[in-house]
C-alpha cells in the first residue's frame, strides 16, 4: 500500500462535508473524487500524516468511512 494514498468510500452526498473536515485540519490531506457513483476518493496524505488522516476519518460520527485496501478496489 503506498504510504501516501488513503483510499476511502464515503456515501456521496458525504463526500464535499468530508472534504472539508479534512480541510479544516490545515489540509490534513486533500481529498479527490475516483469513481463519482461509488462515492470511492483518494486521500492525498504524507507518510507522517496518513495515521492521523485515518484516525480523523474514522473519528467522523455522522459519516460512514470505509477505509480501502488499495486504489483497485476504490475503481
Amino acid at each position: 500500500m503506498d504510504d501516501e494514498q488513503l483510499y476511502i468510500e464515503v456515501p456521496a452526498s458525504t463526500v464535499n462535508y468530508v472534504n472539508r473536515i479534512l480541510e479544516g485540519y490545515e489540509y490534513l490531506g486533500i481529498l479527490t473524487t475516483i469513481n463519482a457513483k461509488r462515492a470511492t476518493c483518494v486521500v492525498h496524505t504524507t507518510k507522517d500524516t496518513r495515521p492521523l488522516a485515518i484516525e480523523v476519518l474514522k473519528s467522523i460520527d455522522d459519516v460512514p468511512v470505509k477505509i480501502l485496501r488499495n486504489r483497485e478496489e476504490a475503481e
